[in-house]
């Protein structure tokens, strides 16, 4: 028998709000004395936060607010006063909604969706961004760190089988606490780090032991490419390239659950553009060749010019179906599975 409820989510504007749902399944924890023992120490987090370390990372991530040093843009200011780095962002997160997705890649959604968390503003700042509304615009909610606690919380409610933070990393000091915050308010779900993939090895470091599932972009091998279409990044490829060998380090190929449902690893993520701006046959040649043909790599073909796409020639189109065709063929020649 279906059961009727309600659920609570956080919409795009910062609202809470009501849903109807359906009760369809068990939840994935705590139903057997096996799952019983394993949250003890899954996820990572958890053990962390008991042996104090969490806090200790969080007081650590706390100082960056003042010298902001979080990306590879390097900024160095004072986000706790009116100091603004190329991100435009703050020192409280700024959330544009938190809810269920079934959107993601399958091992995320399983059977009760993916929690997304998606933060405001962005240090990448693509040219052709279809969520400029929230990278560049700002849009959102600005919320304490025990505010942002209290949803993760909400969205675990919900059923979801992970907290999925999408473009978290200048926010990370508020991120890290509010997980510290969450863990006696009864988190136990894994956390995404879903990011662009311009991140800082020794910034990833620091989340050894927080995050289980990595989920970068690699958006590019040409440093004139990152360039040109995400605001000077001539860097990214450098950055990237470190960024995941850390990230597989840590957690390693993707380990499933029960249900089919993402565990613990790195998934990648690569969109293809037109013209092969993104490099696609370099990005899966270094990919097999320099972090595991095993990796989960998703070839992205949903690429559409939005935002300032329109003053590039070369990306002011939709990707052709013989374009990504052949990005197939190139992961597949690459020894990608």
């Amino acid at each position: 028998m279906k059961k009727l409820g309600r659920r609570m989510f956080i919409n795009r504007a910062g609202v809470l709000a009501a849903g109807l749902w359906f009760d369809r399944h068990p939840r994935p924890y705590g139903e057997t004395m096996t799952q019983k023992k394993e949250q003890e120490t899954y996820p990572s987090y958890l053990r962390l936060y008991r042996d104090g370390r969490l806090e200790e990372r969080s007081q650590k991530f706390r100082e960056m607010y003042r010298n902001c040093s979080l990306c590879p843009r390097d900024c160095r200011v004072d986000r706790t006063g009116k100091e603004r780095g190329k991100c435009e962002a703050g020192a409280e997160a700024r959330v544009s909604s938190a809810f269920p997705h079934f959107g993601e890649e399958a091992p995320l959604v399983g059977t009760e969706g993916s929690g997304t968390v998606f933060f405001a503003h962005c240090g990448l700042r693509c040219v052709y961004c279809q969520n400029h509304e929230i990278s560049f615009g700002g849009s959102g909610s600005d919320v304490s760190d025990r505010r942002l606690a209290e949803s993760f919380i909400k969205v675990q409610e919900f059923g979801c089988h992970n907290i999925n933070l999408v473009t978290p990393t200048h926010f990370l000091p508020s991120i890290v606490e509010a997980v510290r915050l969450a863990v006696p308010m009864g988190l136990n779900v894994p956390l995404v780090y879903n990011t662009g993939g311009y991140e800082k090895p020794d910034i990833i470091r620091l989340l050894d032991g927080i995050v289980d599932i990595y989920l970068p972009d690699f958006k590019y091998m040409d440093p004139a490419h990152a360039a040109e279409y995400s605001s000077e990044a001539y860097n990214y490829p450098h950055y990237a390239r470190l960024a995941l060998k850390e990230m597989a380090r840590q957690v390693g190929v993707l380990q499933m659950a029960a249900r089919r449902v993402a565990r613990r690893g790195l998934m990648i993520r690569h969109l293809v553009l037109p013209n092969n701006m993104s490099d696609s046959d370099r990005v899966f040649q270094f990919i097999a060749d320099e972090l595991s043909p095993d990796h989960y790599v998703n070839v992205m073909r949903q690429y559409r010019p939005e935002h300032r796409a329109g003053e590039f020639p070369r990306i002011n189109r939709q990707l052709s179906p013989q374009e990504y065709s052949r990005a197939l063929k190139w992961a597949k020649d690459a020894g990608l599975r």
